[in-house]
């Protein structure tokens, strides 16, 4: 009894804390109702600032679709002031941040920006604006690496964070989302210490910025653009990239590099080979004997070899270099047998990049003599043109390469470095990464190429290694172990590396007239021999050419399909090889035919499928196969 009397006023105590909790939030919802939002608009987008949470809101007045933000962070907001017009005030207690914000329409475009600024230490990134929730039936646009799209609904892909500032996160400071035609996308204009995060909202996956400190300060203003389309999906919203690309100086074409350097006609339509054989002069003849006219040849060789290899028709020398590890000469003395002829060696410890707490920053690690794994010493990138200048011209005296693959300058993040002798900023690591490739391209006056890719570097290199690889999505240890060929195929690499229905080909739309895309040195074409087919259409549909990693005896034992791998490929590289990705469109809702249109006219239709597709004019594609027109 005296249980069953006690339970009752429990019961009775939760239902009046329930029936206050009910009548405080509708008290909150009717005072959220009742503080007016602050709107601007133009002809085309109404834009909406809430007082209370300070979520936007949009509307597009051409379709009559509606953006809205919601809160996903855990930061409190005090003492909000939102003043006349879309500007506001508030204080981050989190954070311990008075912020300010600008949100500003652009004349009469579907387009806005954010602009944020602060005094003060940012001890956290801050993650504002907030997301804009996506809706079910539409795909988030990401441009890792090459490209991707995630459908908002689908449970299997991981939320993630990709920096801004370097090639293994975003290589575009852009991101967006869409149903194929109309959407949103968001432009980071002061990428150098920003990042994006996807995540999840009602189990769909959205994205939001985030803001880092620059040397442990808010710092300069910090600027988001938000642009909205009312037709024209990813396409539109590179094209509207490109533009601003175009304006940021970025925008430098091929046909202009090859202008100030012919050389450059050798890379296009050429295929990148990676090979440790000796007897590299006698592959590359087997080579062309073969019907591989064009090659990129990227391992280093003796002088006599580089002369006759640059007497051939279509052959392109190269060789590997790296401005980033060095080694603590303690530990090259104690435990390596030997030290990488690219270590910047003589950079210890005066050149070295120092961290925040005065500590060198760690890079690349190698095993020792008792099999652990020491990390290198990362270079400052304030140093690196230095060093540059010491070893290329001299070498290239009686070493006449055409061209230089320079390692981790775009894949590695733009880092801080608090050596009192050479700091830097972010900012300023970006600027001495992009010195070192303008030196190579411009002063030295070699065909450039750089690890994974970044924007930042189109002015100043020929072709990345890597675009076309998403980094998350190789094989493991594809670093380490180059020349492993895997028979049996990783799950994650044959969903999101090699597939199609997440595949975009978003760097191509922007830049394929610019830089030249190629896969990673760790996942080339002959890399898994059962996908090596659907490996050759993704290059064929991007009109980029393909990478071969061989041994002698694996190239003896696979002549014919790689010259089958060139000849399909590189046919299509070459035709299109100066020339703009105009359009790229799904011609079955599963995404299995794919076509892409470039400037000159050329038209790629590819079937991933299993099926037969008929195109309009009635021929029939075969599955796992493609068709070419108008070269």
């Amino acid at each position: 009894m005296n249980r069953i009397t006690k339970n009752h006023k429990s019961l009775s105590y939760i239902a009046l804390c329930f029936a206050a909790a009910l009548v405080c939030l509708r008290t909150q919802a009717v005072a959220r109702a009742q503080t007016p939002s602050h709107t601007a608009s133009n002809s085309v987008v109404s834009v909406s600032l809430e007082p209370e949470d300070l979520t936007l809101s949009v509307v597009d007045n051409r379709t009559g679709s509606r953006w809205q933000q919601e809160v996903t962070t855990g930061g409190r907001l005090a003492n909000i002031r939102c003043n006349q017009g879309l500007n506001a005030s508030w204080r981050d207690t989190n954070l311990g941040l008075d912020l300010r914000m600008t949100v500003e329409i652009d004349g009469e475009k579907p387009e806005f920006t954010v602009t944020l600024s602060a005094d003060g230490e940012l001890r956290r990134p801050l993650r504002y604006p907030h997301p804009f929730v996506t809706e079910s039936g539409t795909y988030l646009v990401v441009p890792m690496n090459e490209g991707i799209s995630y459908p908002v609904e689908d449970a299997t892909v991981d939320t993630m964070r990709l920096i801004a500032y370097g090639g293994h996160g975003i290589c575009m400071p852009f991101w967006g989302a869409t149903d194929g035609q109309q959407g949103y996308m968001a432009i980071l204009e002061t990428p150098d210490d920003a990042a994006i995060q996807i995540l999840r909202t009602d189990g769909k996956l959205c994205v939001a910025p985030e803001w880092e400190s620059q040397k442990g300060r808010f710092g300069y203003e910090r600027k988001v653009r938000y642009v909205f389309f009312d037709k024209g999906g990813h396409v539109a919203m590179c094209k509207r990239y490109r533009v601003y690309a175009q304006q940021a100086g970025l925008l430098k074409t091929l046909d202009q590099k090859r202008r100030e350097n012919p050389n450059v006609d050798l890379l296009i339509g050429a295929v990148n080979v990676w090979c440790w054989e000796r007897d590299a002069l006698g592959i590359v003849r087997d080579m062309q004997a073969q019907g591989i006219e064009r090659i990129l040849w990227s391992n280093r060789q003796n002088p006599d070899v580089i002369r006759a290899m640059n007497e051939m028709e279509g052959v392109l020398t190269s060789r590997y270099d790296i401005y980033q590890d060095l080694m603590d000469p303690n530990v090259v003395k104690a435990q390596l047998r030997s030290v990488h002829p690219d270590w910047t060696q003589d950079a210890w410890p005066q050149d070295i990049m120092l961290d925040a707490k005065g500590d060198w920053r760690k890079g690349w690690q190698v095993r020792g003599k008792d099999g652990q794994m020491y990390p290198c010493a990362v270079l400052c990138d304030k140093q690196a043109v230095k060093y540059a200048a010491q070893r290329v011209p001299a070498e290239l005296k009686d070493h006449p390469y055409r061209c230089r693959f320079i390692d981790t300058t775009t894949a590695s993040p733009w880092r801080e470095c608090y050596d009192p002798d050479h700091p830097m900023t972010r900012s300023d690591s970006r600027h001495w990464k992009m010195e070192l490739l303008r030196y190579i391209c411009d002063d030295v006056r070699l065909v450039t190429g750089c690890e994974t890719g970044h924007d930042a570097a189109v002015p100043f290199v020929h072709y990345f290694e890597g675009m076309l690889s998403l980094g998350p999505y190789r094989v493991p240890d594809a670093g380490r172990q180059m020349q492993k060929i895997w028979d049996e195929v990783p799950e994650r690499v044959a969903k999101y590396q090699l597939g199609h229905t997440y595949r975009l080909p978003l760097w191509e739309l922007v830049y394929h007239d610019c830089v030249v895309a190629q896969w990673y040195w760790g996942d080339y074409n002959n890399k898994l021999p059962s996908l090596w087919d659907k490996r050759d259409l993704f290059n064929i549909l991007y009109g980029t050419p393909p990478m071969f990693m061989f041994t002698r005896s694996y190239w003896d034992q696979n002549k014919a399909r790689f010259a089958r791998s060139y000849k399909d490929v590189c046919t299509v590289a070459r035709a299109v090889g100066y020339a703009e990705m105009t359009d790229h469109r799904f011609l079955t809702p599963d995404r299995s035919v794919q076509q892409t249109e470039f400037a000159n006219g050329v038209v790629v239709t590819v079937n991933f499928g299993d099926k037969p597709f008929r195109l309009p004019d009635g021929t029939e594609l075969a599955a796992m196969s493609y068709r070419a027109a108008g070269m």
